[in-house]
């Protein structure tokens, strides 16, 4: 399977985070593509009518796009635990932690516009300070959830949830956006515990957009 990546891009390391824990990167030929709203790669438009990554080409040639929709067909591949839990409350946590770690991705990319990649005078304040207002909330309420500790990061088996949000969290880290560890020790507490796992160190953000 070939997998277009970003290596700077939080959606496609999920993939390939998960990819590490589920043993299946051996299986995978990971193609860096560089992607922006303003520059079309054709290449990745070919497989993917939005143009983005990541994108997962299967054998036969069918692609498979959005994160989430590769992680799941990936969670069919391999024989370990699931990574999206089939039923009861830890599929609706992981679930949960999924759409949370999506939305502050979107967030941040879309206070990153404002504040550094639109031209200056096309700006608009209001709109950024209103997309940092909602990662700060996210920030404060990872703080008091329940799983937010060191020792679940450390465990064996982690899940797609924990996967997606210790992502999102490290590109947040890597933009320099709003701070989510000062005055939050479980929330930075989970953070830099997974952030030992194999599978993040070997797969640490580099580069950026290219437009």
């Amino acid at each position: 399977m070939k997998l277009f990546y970003q290596t700077h891009s939080p959606y496609a390391r999920k993939v390939l985070v998960m990819a590490h824990e589920a043993g299946l990167t051996d299986r995978l030929d990971v193609i860096h593509h560089e992607t922006s709203p303003t520059v079309r790669n054709d290449t990745v438009f070919e497989q993917n009518p939005l143009g983005k990554v990541p994108v997962l080409i299967l054998g036969n040639g069918f692609a498979m796009f959005d994160s989430t929709v590769i992680c799941d067909y990936l969670d069919g591949l391999h024989d370990r635990e699931r990574f999206i839990p089939p039923h009861g409350p830890a599929r609706l946590v992981s679930l949960r932690w999924q759409a949370l770690a999506q939305g502050m991705c979107d967030a941040g990319v879309a206070a990153r516009y404002e504040a550094v990649r639109r031209p200056e005078a096309l700006r608009y304040p209001a709109f950024r300070d209103g997309q940092l207002d909602k990662l700060i909330g996210a920030y404060d309420f990872l703080e008091h959830e329940a799983g937010i500790e060191s020792r679940d990061a450390e465990a064996e088996h982690v899940d797609l949830g924990q996967i997606a949000l210790a992502t999102a969290l490290d590109w947040l880290a890597f933009r320099q956006l709003p701070d989510f560890e000062r005055g939050r020790p479980r929330l930075s507490a989970w953070y830099r515990a997974f952030l030992q796992r194999p599978s993040m160190r070997a797969t640490a953000f580099v580069g950026e957009t290219v437009d």
